[in-house]
């Protein structure tokens, strides 16, 4: 099977860019902060970004080689790269901007991303949506053998952005192609990829599936990553083959996991239920504090009490009745409390 593999390092202004990774017919996204490297990693396939030493390779082609003094032009690689605002022409219709990628299979992707209606439209007059399928269109008449996308969401609404990212999803797996795509969210990496990689000031931290990497974070900055809550603390052994923390506030919680001295107890929102009164339950873990803000996301409401943020549906934030200033108690189960490493 052909593959994308990169190992390089291409030195930044505050650090090092080292990345060693290969990525099959899949997606794999990599996320990190604003200015963690995502965007040179796909600069340095394309050909815009030239690393200092290692190699890019596809298959048994060499794109970048520092030691063989290999450097191919971006025209001559096999690369659709979709910017992070599209970079469509604005005096060119939909069709033209198509045809800019190639000329043979211009129908054909207009039908595919369900764009022909447009097809003499120019780009000001079409949504945020239909703009990122022309540029996917765009990308993809080139007929690359990989496929790079800058931020793809990043220009959208988020009113838009949940139906878009369901397209995309549905689109990039239709591709079937080695597919890099970089983004700060990881939500939107979670619903798009295959694998996520998290980058942190130029290295690859952790590679795994979502699902895995919200079991099993690599380190703190991972879990709040992931979206998770993070609460520092003093682990020691506790009856029942638990594991007893207590944080820096003097509050105890307790895990399944086993560790000992500095952690961090991750605890992510939806694992976290309300109350205004702890509740006579199999729950081990009660914060108590001040309801601090109220926010709705969706369908949902996320709910600040003391140092934690819970997520919850809206009717039984409704049933509680709770506003901003109030009391009230989140619980979660030592099951749903992972501990990590806070050295």
């Amino acid at each position: 099977m052909d593959a994308l593999r990169l190992d390089f390092l291409a030195p930044l202004r505050a650090f090092d860019l080292e990345l060693a990774l290969e990525v099959g017919r899949e997606t794999v996204a990599l996320v990190g902060p604003s200015g963690a490297g995502k965007s040179t990693v796909l600069r340095a396939i394309a050909g815009l970004h030239r690393p200092s030493r290692g190699s890019v390779r596809f298959g048994d082609e060499t794109w970048f080689d520092a030691d063989r003094g290999i450097d191919l032009p971006p025209e001559q690689r096999s690369v659709g790269l979709v910017f992070q605002e599209y970079a469509l022409f604005p005096h060119l219709s939909v069709r033209k901007n198509v045809e800019f990628g190639g000329r043979d299979r211009v129908d054909e992707l207009l039908e595919r991303f369900r764009i022909a209606h447009l097809a003499d439209v120019r780009p000001g007059a079409i949504s945020g949506g239909e703009r990122q399928r022309v540029a996917l269109a765009r990308a993809l008449a080139r007929d690359p053998k990989v496929l790079l996308l800058d931020e793809p969401l990043s220009a959208l609404d988020a009113h838009t952005k949940s139906r878009v990212r369901a397209e995309l999803h549905e689109l990039l797996g239709a591709c079937a192609l080695p597919t890099i795509l970089v983004t700060h969210d990881f939500e939107d990496a979670a619903a798009l990829a295959d694998r996520v990689g998290v980058l942190a000031a130029g290295r690859l931290v952790q590679l795994a599936s979502p699902a895995d990497l919200v079991a099993s974070p690599a380190d703190p900055f991972v879990a709040g990553l992931t979206g998770a809550n993070l609460l520092r603390g003093q682990a020691r052994p506790a009856a029942g083959g638990l594991t007893e923390v207590t944080l820096e506030d003097g509050v105890r919680l307790y895990s399944v996991d086993e560790a000992t001295g500095e952690v961090v107890a991750v605890v992510y929102p939806w694992e976290i239920s309300l109350a205004r009164v702890a509740a006579a339950d199999s729950a081990l873990n009660h914060v108590a504090g001040e309801v601090r803000s109220i926010v709705a996301v969706g369908n949902r409401v996320r709910v600040r009490i003391g140092p934690l943020t819970a997520e919850v549906t809206a009717s039984s934030l409704e049933r509680l009745g709770l506003e901003p200033g109030q009391h009230a108690v989140a619980t979660f189960k030592a099951t749903g409390t992972r501990l990590v490493s806070g050295a």
